[in-house]
Order: structure tokens, then C-alpha cells, then sequence
């Protein structure tokens, strides 16, 4: 399906796990799945106000979530109830696997932030990843987690960002 087609948006839920448990789930709209790249909308799924101290997350805020079968990381871009993008939040996950109307993904604790206009780039829950214990349980998803962050935070640094979700 197009994101353009006039037909309705397929729902399916996406399942996010964290060290084996489910951390959160929620309905969102498909708008595209080409066979690699699946491109997802929903409303801020969280209970009330999450304040980060550089972006806030509420109620009336929409996240259109891009998450691939081949890479170990998916974006996504929170736009404000009015439509202005705030910014990029980034999950550093195991490749996403949809089986049925379950899109599941696995967080492995690294996530970046870009803001709307490019000019803060932020590493975020680094000591969180050492702790996971990750390093030792599984050293090649840990080392793939490492390096996809670097490169995350190299494009999210430079012109071609916006390639990632054309």
C-alpha cells in the first residue's frame, strides 16, 4: 500500500520488547511496506506528559515510525498536534520482524535524538546499554548496536538524514 492510496490504512500493532519482556504495545495505521522498509503512524502511545528536558512527548502528538528488516535501528518523527515536526527519536533495535499484524521489535537501550532543525544531535541512554549486560550475553548484537549508533549519529549529523525516510 501507498502512503498516497485512497484506500483505508491497514492497522497493525507494534510490540516492543525490552530484555525479553514487552515493554509497551499499540495500534498504528501501515501506511507503506515496500519488503525491507515499513512505515507506520500512530498517536503518542505513552500515558500523559514525557519530558526529556530538550523535547516533551503528549497527548495529541504523532509519530510516524520507519523500521526496517535490515537494519538495526528505526526512526521516528514526532510531529506536534499542529503538524510542525519537533524532531527524530531513534531506537537502536534488532531488525524488525512483522508476523501477521504484529510488528515487533526489539529495543536494545542506545537511542539518538534529532531535532526538527538538525542543530541537536544527542546520544541517549548509553549507560543503560552497559548496563543491559548486552556486551557479555550477546558480544555481536551488542558490537552491531555500537556501530549502528555511530552511524546513526553521523548521518543524523549531516545532509543526508532525510534520505533515510524519503
Amino acid at each position: 500500500m501507498s502512503a498516497n492510496s485512497a484506500e483505508p490504512a491497514a492497522q497493525l500493532e507494534v510490540v516492543l520488547v525490552k530484555a525479553g519482556r514487552t515493554k509497551i504495545r499499540y495500534r498504528c495505521a501501515l501506511l507503506q511496506d515496500d519488503g525491507t522498509r515499513i512505515v507506520v503512524r500512530a498517536p503518542w502511545a505513552g500515558s500523559g506528559v514525557r519530558d526529556f528536558g530538550f523535547v516533551r512527548f503528549a497527548p495529541g502528538d504523532v509519530f510516524t515510525e520507519y523500521y526496517w528488516r535490515d537494519r538495526w535501528y528505526s526512526v521516528k518523527e514526532v510531529s506536534a498536534p499542529d503538524g510542525s515536526v519537533k524532531g527524530w527519536y531513534c531506537d537502536i533495535a534488532r531488525p524488525a520482524v512483522l508476523s501477521g499484524a504484529q510488528l515487533v521489535v526489539e529495543d536494545l537501550d542506545l537511542d539518538l535524538w534529532r531535532s526538527a532543525d538538525g542543530t541537536d544531535v544527542r546520544r541517549l541512554d548509553e549507560d543503560e546499554f552497559a548496563e543491559s549486560g548486552l556486551a557479555q550475553t550477546d558480544p555481536g548484537a551488542a558490537s552491531a548496536a555500537v556501530a549502528t549508533l555511530d552511524e546513526l549519529e553521523a548521518l543524523a549529523r549531516g545532509p543526508r538524514f532525510a534520505q533515510l525516510l524519503a
